[in-house]
């Protein structure tokens, strides 16, 4: 079966998915861990719920894109 151009898209959208939500899943327990272990390194709160935020964000971008893509079909 021959892909299209589109379904390759799709499909490499797909797999950066998955490798975000792998990264995403381990800074959620990174800040976790963090916020567990208050007050001790309080200083880190703010970089690593930024960069939570960021992935969980991208995430969300990635995913409305292949939506999209996946009902412009």
């Amino acid at each position: 079966m021959i892909q299209t151009e589109e379904s390759q898209n799709i499909e490499e959208l797909k797999t950066q998915i998955k490798r975000l939500n792998s990264k995403a899943g381990q800074m959620k327990m990174d800040l976790h861990d963090l916020a567990e272990g208050l007050p001790t390194d309080f200083h880190k709160l703010m970089d690593v719920a930024q960069e939570t935020y960021d992935i969980y964000y991208e995430l969300d971008q990635l995913k409305q894109q292949v939506k999209k893509m996946e009902l412009g079909k």
